[in-house]
């Protein structure tokens, strides 16, 4: 299999967006109560313009997009860094196992590294076994004294 990596573009909504549909229903069938609501019009809407509240890559096979990755910039007051957010990484079931995945990791990395960010951080539903073997491959660590917590505003 033959793929690039490349940065997301409003062009992509709809297959992004499709593509995150295709990873909530994995997680959801994982055990996620979550209601999922993203979509093609919040993609738009946050990921583009003179704010954008999230950045992105593509991983094209063919011309036809197989994977995505968003991620957004935050900053580390315990260590005094900056550090980057992967909101959502995923790649088609059809499609892995060609690296792809990784791809979309190292060329994240190198992006936000070019930003000044020493750290990249993510969130992983706990049942995701596949998941969280993925990224022990890529030498991730798990930080087991942190709890993510959430809060509407």
């Amino acid at each position: 299999m033959h793929f690039s990596i490349r940065p997301a573009t409003i062009d992509d909504a709809e297959a992004v967006t499709t593509l995150a549909e295709e990873l909530n229903a994995y997680i959801r069938s994982l055990g996620d109560q979550t209601n999922f609501t993203f979509s093609s019009a919040a993609y738009v809407r946050d990921g583009f313009g003179g704010d954008p509240a999230f950045y992105g890559l593509v991983a094209e096979n063919e011309g036809i997009i197989v994977g995505y990755l968003l991620y957004h910039f935050a900053y580390d007051t315990d260590h005094g860094r900056r550090l980057a957010y992967i909101a959502d990484v995923y790649v088609q079931p059809g499609s892995r196992g060609h690296g792809i995945g990784k791809a979309l990791m190292r060329q994240a990395a190198a992006v936000v590294r070019e930003r000044g960010v020493e750290s990249l951080w993510w969130g992983v539903y706990k049942h995701n076994e596949s998941a969280f073997r993925f990224y022990e491959s890529l030498g991730a660590q798990y930080l087991s004294d942190i709890r993510f917590m959430s809060m509407d505003v």
